[in-house]
């Protein structure tokens, strides 16, 4: 019977007294949390540098195939800047005195000319060659906008507005031009033509002055760098 067996001393066996294992319900240690916040931290950082870099594997390609891999030795008129100096986030103002923030312009090609608005022999002959070489650039211009940053508070004269008819004009305070653009040495601001990649990078500097040798030889810079960037940009903002 049942009795009998719970009153039989072989078979009732000793109770140990030992502690209940927790092994399902246990803490986490902290040294293990934070090993664990690391490891998780260090993949998210991972995977984020490897989203840019897929990003920007494009515009670099393209600039390693401009500036790099050159089969036939040819040789850039443009002066590289290394590395590109980014553009300054900065309040400008239209020629009617509304405001526009400077990185508006980004999300295209921009040729930049820089001067004065009294714009002298040289700023006028910069804004030629500016508007010529767009112009030949032929079904490509629309991925290049003509830009002149007024460095100062004269007015444009109303005999140079027409030629800036599909140009952008924008005043912008001569400290932040001077902080973000550099002419070559021995140049002023307003003496180069300057290259601004979609990105709103400064990378390129056109020796001064622009002539037509000049200009016949950045134009094949243009050129170039229009077929290099063809398959990640297309034109408008």
């Amino acid at each position: 019977m049942s009795g009998s067996k719970l009153s039989n001393p072989k078979e009732n066996k000793p109770v140990l007294d030992v502690p209940l294992g927790m092994t399902v319900y246990d803490m986490p240690a902290p040294d293990d949390v934070a090993k664990a916040d690391a490891r998780r931290t260090r993949t998210g950082r991972i995977k984020m540098l490897a989203l840019l870099l897929v990003c920007a594997a494009p515009v670099l390609a393209s600039y390693f195939m401009y500036y790099v891999w050159q089969p036939e030795g040819r040789r850039n008129f443009g002066e590289l800047i290394t590395p590109p100096r980014d553009m300054p986030v900065a309040q400008a103002l239209d020629l009617d005195g509304r405001p526009v923030a400077l990185q508006s312009l980004r999300g295209q090609w921009l040729l930049l000319a820089v001067g004065g608005g009294g714009c002298d022999a040289t700023c006028q002959q910069n804004l030629y060659f500016q508007r010529q070489l767009r112009e030949t650039l032929g079904k490509e211009k629309d991925r290049m906008d003509r830009v002149w940053l007024v460095s100062d508070k004269v007015d444009v004269s109303a005999e140079l507005r027409p030629a800036l008819a599909q140009a952008t004009v924008l005043r912008v305070d001569a400290e932040v031009l001077q902080g973000w653009l550099k002419p070559a040495d021995g140049q002023a601001l307003a003496d180069h033509l300057y290259l601004i990649d979609p990105m709103g990078n400064w990378m390129m500097r056109f020796p001064a002055p622009m002539d037509v040798h000049a200009a016949s030889r950045a134009k094949r810079d243009l050129e170039r760098l229009m077929r290099a960037s063809s398959s990640w940009d297309t034109a408008g903002r």
